[in-house]
């Protein structure tokens, strides 16, 4: 048996870029192999070449649409024949604005893209492989999720539900499949960009850490839930926030 047949499978969505492109790299890194999903196809197959095609193949779709759950999880076990690993990631937030003016429609695609297809995702892969084989899942939600963030209440308001949703599953997928969050600060990927963008140094400088995140810092971390290393770890959510809500006192 090579080394290969001992690979286990994570299914990352949202990964041709940002977090989701820096958990594949520490899933990689760790040996496994993996099935990334994303909207824009030709940064998808960028991605899948950059990582590497022998262990990597990626499948477009949106991440609400139903049919792209179930084909990214048949693409899996088609190729591997397995999905051990789940990471929630992929995500929207096209408003910026006070919840008192916030359209009803955006807030429910935010909803459905950033809650409900987690959702999806963890059903596809539980029937899949996960029930009777065991695994892990990890969701990506925000510090967003734990305190008011003004401006971005709609993604804040999702990001709640998600922490919520990886507790719901840890205590019904338990003992099978464990199930935690990473709750980020801001992170340096264009999807965050509105955030940091012009004004680096200062955003920056509201950390102890004194910089903003990379995407290998949740890489890493996601990498780490998902291993055995984390074997009694369920049900937990994350913060990693370079030391943000340290300065959160009077």
């Amino acid at each position: 048996m090579t080394e290969q047949d001992n690979a286990k499978v994570a299914l990352i969505t949202g990964a041709s870029r940002g977090i989701g492109y820096g958990v594949a790299e520490a899933v990689l890194a760790r040996g496994h192999r993996a099935v990334i999903t994303g909207r824009n196809e030709d940064a998808l197959k960028e991605a899948v070449e950059k990582l590497g095609a022998d262990r990597v193949i990626g499948v477009a779709g949106k991440a609400h649409d139903e049919a792209h759950q179930a084909a990214a999880v048949e693409r899996a076990m088609e190729a591997f024949g397995r999905v051990d690993y789940l990471v929630n990631n992929a995500g929207t937030n096209p408003v910026f604005g006070p919840m008192a003016e916030l359209d009803l429609a955006v807030a429910r695609k935010v909803y459905e893209t950033n809650v409900v297809s987690a959702l999806g995702f963890a059903q596809q892969t539980w029937k899949a492989w996960q029930k009777d084989n065991g695994g892990a899942i990890v969701n990506i939600a925000s510090i967003a999720g734990i305190s008011a963030s003004p401006f971005i209440g709609a993604y804040g308001m999702s990001k709640a539900a998600m922490i919520n949703l990886t507790q719901q599953l840890a205590h019904e997928f338990a003992p099978t499949v464990r199930v935690n969050s990473i709750s980020p600060a801001v992170v340096e990927t264009k999807f965050a960009a509105a955030l940091y963008e012009d004004r680096e140094a200062e955003a920056a400088a509201q950390y102890p850490m004194a910089r903003l995140g990379v995407p290998q810092d949740i890489g890493g971390a996601a990498a780490f839930l998902l291993s055995d290393d984390a074997g009694w770890i369920t049900g937990q959510n994350l913060v990693i926030d370079g030391g943000r809500f340290l300065n959160a006192g009077v």
